[in-house]
């Protein structure tokens, strides 16, 4: 085994694809990091096969804070010590839906329940009739794609050069952000096809390059557009940027945790 980086950061999205939060601790299930992507709004006008209303419809939504209500509550399953000593490792439970609720910040400063109408009457008042939204609740993380992503600070380096801007590896939404051992940008692409066991137990099977979106050029902080940052990954790197993974073995990670390619 040979260590390929370290945990430089753990991000969750509680509401998807409203703004994130930094953990230093997180658990990685088999259904993605625990309390991530736990709500979503899905919207009468995207098609079926994606029906979520994102930032791509309505940049707004990465100014709203999500937190969870009780946040001790959030960083693991209630009965992780017991479900791991039960033979070879029993699936752990989630906790009940009240000790993971999760109220709203609006970027006026209102706080609301993420399941009070009002919340939806916030995010769509600048659209019209076009979208009627209902919210979706789901304890596997409502992703795009895989359970798990994972982008390398290098990569986000890389792609400032290109550009000639910093790049704020915030824009990129991952669950694990990495510090490569390499120094190289986009070497996570490597990882492709293999395992990496991150901290003690997790494992994870990194399954393929991420697809990037309209999304990454939306400031995380100001939901202001720099199409120059997709026209880049478009142009030198197929449209990609990070990867995702799926997990093999559940477990606790925490921020600067090694990570080592199993095969």
């Amino acid at each position: 085994m040979t260590v390929v980086g370290k945990v430089e950061n753990l991000w969750r999205y509680p509401v998807k694809s409203m703004r994130g939060e930094k953990l230093g601790r997180a658990f990685l299930g088999f259904g993605g990091l625990y309390g991530d992507r736990m709500y979503a709004f899905t919207s009468s006008a995207a098609p079926k096969g994606f029906p979520f209303f994102t930032g791509r419809e309505q940049s707004e939504m990465l100014r709203y804070r999500p937190r969870f209500l009780h946040p001790d509550k959030a960083v693991e399953p209630p009965n992780l010590v017991e479900a791991e000593g039960v033979g070879s490792g029993a699936t752990p439970l989630f906790a009940e839906a009240a000790d993971l609720a999760i109220e709203v910040e609006t970027p006026s400063g209102e706080a609301l329940a993420v399941d009070d109408p009002a919340l939806i009457d916030r995010l769509t008042a600048t659209l019209g009739n076009e979208h009627a939204l209902s919210l979706a609740r789901s304890d596997r993380a409502l992703t795009d794609c895989r359970p798990i992503s994972m982008f390398s600070i290098q990569t986000a380096k890389k792609l400032g050069e290109e550009i000639e801007v910093e790049v704020d590896p915030r824009r990129f939404r991952a669950n694990l952000y990495v510090d490569l051992t390499s120094g190289r940008g986009f070497d996570e692409d490597r990882f492709v096809g293999r395992s990496l066991r991150i901290g003690p137990k997790a494992v994870v099977a990194v399954v393929n390059r991420d697809s990037r979106c309209k999304m990454i050029t939306l400031d995380p902080d100001t939901g202001e557009s720099s199409p120059e940052l997709l026209r880049a990954v478009a142009k030198a790197h197929e449209g990609q940027a990070g990867v995702y993974g799926a997990v093999l073995a559940e477990g606790v990670v925490h921020e600067g945790d090694e990570i080592e390619l199993l095969r």
